[in-house]
């Protein structure tokens, strides 16, 4: 399946190079973690003995001791962030990670005041204050990291906070590799172009990218245009050059090397790396969403579909009873799609077809046509009065709350397929099965029917590869609009 590659984000934009941006990051994260331990610890003050709670012993404080010791355990605290590689470029931006290393060096912090307290008896330090603190300065730090990351996040889109990249390999993993950075730029990744097997090679590739040489113009090519990444596409290279790239790259202090896993064009699950008899193997995850992120999912599904159904059962009388006036047969219709992992299940949804469809539609072969094709038809016969209107008005599908509450599907995800229509999404069907079909997705918020089927495949993609809470907050909010403009709903 063709999919357009998209230019990449545009070069940074400011005089300083890479490097002395990510220097001026960490310099502004040390402070911003400073100033918020310092808040957290006034405010654990202020918890502890101005709040008056009964579950504290009623004791009469040293302000000023307190603020003596915060300003001592500041330091200290910070010094144990950086042990916890809390400033590493390596950690940061990248994930949910920073925020659990962050919880780990908060209560090792946490553990290293109860200690000075137990060895030196005058270093007092009531529990309430000390519980307090631990809480609060992982609140506060969490919080300052997280408005910061989507401070770059922002910037990197504007050309700040980029990394040059080059690719190494000119085959179809390179170029998928190419799409996800230049789509999501927020990687902070720019490519700057490609570097093949043989040296000396230039020339255009697919999608508007640069081949700039080979493997052995890879130390010119990294001094001229300031590379700090090397990303492997390993399925591009024999054995030999991927050798030579890591005996160059694979060690420097100078520029990160990273190999993808060779199965980028039909995995998004991530993989896990794990010894054994002193061999590093991968082993892929079976689906995309795990720990933090599919609670955080699940947590977003039930808070929506629970009192949504609840507000909405009346409505759902009344539509059920329309459909059952307007046409003879069932209120419910269940069509047969894959789940994660391709179980089957029923996708409930209000009936909005005539139950003698097949008939029907042996009298129209035009709408035949356009079914096969494409699995929709903008004027299908099949479809009754009511449901014309409830499927304009995507109404149909509110009984599919019933089956987010089952967890058999999630409110944001990619497009509901059935068994029949695996084929058409080739080598991209694995990735699609990683991660549970949505009520509403990018395809939803992009035209519905009037996208075509392979821009639907690709948006699926999309949303599976670069799946966060906040892109699912995203398309909710841009569901309401798309869905009362009614484009592509039939």
């Amino acid at each position: 399946m063709d999919i357009t590659l998209r230019r990449a984000v545009p070069r940074s934009r400011v005089a300083l190079s890479p490097g002395a941006q990510h220097r001026l990051f960490v310099t502004g994260l040390l402070a911003g973690d400073a100033v918020a331990l310092a808040v957290a610890f006034a405010l654990a003050y202020f918890v502890r003995f101005q709040t008056g709670l009964d579950i504290f012993q009623e004791v009469t404080p040293s302000g000023w001791q307190y603020a003596q010791r915060s300003a001592l355990l500041i330091p200290v605290w910070l010094a144990v962030f950086i042990l916890f590689h809390l400033y590493d470029e390596q950690y940061l931006l990248g994930g949910t990670r920073e925020y659990s290393q962050l919880l780990y060096a908060c209560s090792v912090n946490t553990v290293i005041v109860v200690g000075l307290a137990y060895f030196d008896e005058s270093f007092v330090i009531a529990r309430g204050w000390l519980v307090s603190a631990w809480l609060l300065a992982f609140v506060l730090v969490a919080v300052w990291r997280f408005a910061a990351r989507r401070l770059v996040y922002r910037l990197r889109q504007r050309g700040y906070f980029l990394s040059p990249v080059l690719i190494v390999g000119t085959n179809e993993e390179g170029l998928a590799l190419a799409e996800q950075f230049a789509n999501w730029p927020a990687s902070g990744l720019h490519v700057i172009g490609f570097i093949g097997v043989e040296a000396g090679v230039t020339g255009d590739l697919p999608g508007g990218w640069r081949r700039l040489g080979g493997v052995a113009d890879l130390p010119r090519l990294v001094a001229e245009h300031g590379i700090r990444e090397l990303v492997v596409a390993t399925t591009a290279l024999p054995r030999e050059a991927l050798l030579e790239v890591f005996r160059a790259y694979g060690t420097s202090d100078l520029v990160r090397m990273r190999m993808s896993s060779g199965l980028f064009e039909i995995m998004t699950t991530g993989v896990q790396v794990k010894e054994v008899g002193h061999v590093p193997l991968l082993s892929v995850n079976k689906v995309r969403l795990t720990g933090f992120d599919i609670f955080l999912k699940t947590l977003l599904d039930y808070a929506l579909a629970l009192p949504g159904l609840m507000v909405i059962s009346p409505l759902l009388l009344v539509l059920a009873l329309a459909v059952r006036l307007d046409s003879p047969g069932p209120v419910i219709y269940r069509r047969r799609v894959l789940g994660v992992g391709g179980r089957t299940f029923d996708a409930y949804k209000f009936r909005t077809m005539h139950v003698n469809g097949d008939e029907i539609l042996a009298r129209h072969p035009e709408a035949r046509a356009a079914l096969a094709q494409n699995h929709k038809c903008e004027h299908d016969p099949r479809v009754t009065r009511v449901g014309r209107w409830l499927r304009r008005t995507s109404l149909d599908e509110l009984p599919q709350l019933v089956n987010v509450l089952l967890r058999q599907m999630s409110l944001v995800g990619p497009r509901m397929i059935s068994p029949e229509e695996q084929e058409k999404y080739g080598k991209w069907d694995l990735n699609l099965l990683t991660i549970p079909p949505g009520i509403t997705g990018l395809w939803q918020i992009s035209g519905r029917s009037d996208v075509s089927y392979e821009e639907r495949v690709r948006l699926d993609m999309s949303y599976i590869r670069n799946y966060t809470i906040w892109l699912d907050l995203h398309i909710l909010l841009r569901t309401i609009p798309a869905v009362l403009k009614c484009r592509g709903a039939y």
